[in-house]
């Protein structure tokens, strides 16, 4: 899975939360910014509400149910900066994408 192919299913699956900007920052991979204020998915950093730190393979894990994201925080494969409420929904903002 690519940030490509990432922004195209979240961008699809209309993938963001009303009112509120989540930007992923992927080692070494890019950015993805989930903007709920314009409704927009780009690949543009910017201020958000949750900055989330990981991989690209973890995003797939947890869609996959293969790692569950308070374990992937706890163990340090997740970093989150911000409203860590918001992070509470991110399973669900990856199974948009789909399998």
């Amino acid at each position: 899975m690519t940030l490509d192919e990432v922004t195209a299913k979240f961008a699809e699956n209309g993938a963001t939360i009303a009112g509120k900007r989540i930007r992923f920052d992927f080692a070494g991979g890019g950015v993805l910014m989930l903007d709920g204020v314009t409704g927009v998915v780009s690949n543009q950093a910017g201020p958000a509400d949750l900055a989330i730190a990981m991989n690209l393979a973890d995003l797939k894990a947890i869609r996959d149910h293969t790692l569950d994201p308070m374990s992937a925080y706890f163990s340090g494969r997740i970093r989150l900066d911000g409203e860590m409420m918001l992070a509470m929904q991110l399973r669900a903002l990856a199974e948009t994408l789909g399998q």
